[in-house]
């Protein structure tokens, strides 16, 4: 199963595509989103988001600056304030 990821910020919505998972640099400490997971709603820090497209693929990392992340049954949104 793919998991919806969005990742938007105040100028444009950056990306809109179905991955495996997604690493978050969450304000509590890293997590990893994949299909399915429980709703959660967190602070992010400065870091970087590591995209994994498939399962044993190597990562994309995306380097973001605060923020939100929003997981609910539609999949990820991560709303920062500035990605690239």
């Amino acid at each position: 199963m793919s998991l919806h990821f969005e990742l938007v910020t105040p100028e444009k919505l950056v990306r809109s595509e179905d991955v495996y998972m997604v690493v978050v640099p969450g304000s509590e400490g890293d997590f990893g989103v994949l299909s399915g997971h429980a709703p959660l709603m967190s602070t992010i820090r400065d870091g970087a988001l590591h995209i994994y497209r498939t399962e044993k693929g190597e990562p994309e990392m995306l380097p973001i600056k605060g923020g939100f992340a929003e997981v609910t049954e539609r999949g990820l949104t991560v709303l920062a304030e500035q990605a690239g």
